[in-house]
């Protein structure tokens, strides 16, 4: 069965062009701090759902290539271990870092940790397109 990918693909896109945009008018010296708050704010939006199809996409394949029976219940963690054992993803402690600044975006909002994950958005969506590379790779 084909995981339809084009969800994660649309998400990954639109991670990718609101991080360039909100890189190229930090770089602006007319952009002002109010802006620039806001297209943060647009880049976490982005990172938290596609960390959300992300993980969720490795989940249907591992249900679809390894078991249901398997993948079931399992933590985070163990999701993350048993999609780079399939070649998936290759760090289980990266997309655990991701999973982290997931849970802290989601629960409250200040610019400090905005910030952050501003930041690891930017190691998160190398990451998040070689998931999607292997996906589409291996998606019979």
């Amino acid at each position: 069965m084909k995981l339809d990918l084009s969800s994660l693909k649309k998400a990954t896109d639109s991670l990718q062009k609101a991080l360039r945009l909100t890189a190229e008018k930090m770089n602006h010296e007319n952009t002002n701090e109010d802006e620039i708050e806001l297209m943060i704010a647009g880049v976490v939006q982005n990172f938290e759902f596609t960390y959300e199809l992300c993980w969720k996409s490795m989940q249907r394949w591992l249900k679809i290539n390894v078991g249901a029976e398997i993948v079931d219940g399992v933590t985070r963690r163990e999701l993350f271990r048993m999609s780079a054992e399939n070649r998936l993803i290759t760090d289980v402690d990266e997309w655990m870092e991701f999973h982290r600044a997931r849970n802290i975006s989601s629960h409250t909002y200040e610019k400090q940790i905005a910030d952050e994950i501003y930041q690891i958005a930017w190691s998160f969506l190398p990451a998040s397109l070689d998931l999607l590379r292997r996906l589409e790779m291996r998606n019979d």
